[in-house]
């Protein structure tokens, strides 16, 4: 996917679309990380570590629940 900046007030902005912010788990209101080594920008969400601790006991239980039959139909 390539994109281009736009003006926006007096900085420019780069429009993220939803379904990498989807795929991200990242909302408008997630803070971004911004890591560069002067040719190439790295974005990263920080997430809420209370949300991190809900998403991996969620995920904990469908594996407790399902996961042999995950593991059948991966075979």
């Amino acid at each position: 996917m390539i994109k281009t900046v736009t003006k926006h007030g007096n900085s420019y902005a780069m429009i993220i679309d939803k379904p990498i912010l989807e795929l991200l788990h990242a909302t408008a209101d997630t803070a971004f990380e911004i890591v560069t080594d002067g040719r190439s920008l790295v974005l990263t969400p920080i997430h809420d570590p209370k949300e991190e601790a809900k998403f991996t006991q969620a995920i904990d239980r469908v594996h407790k629940r399902f996961g042999k039959a995950m593991k059948k139909l991966a075979e």
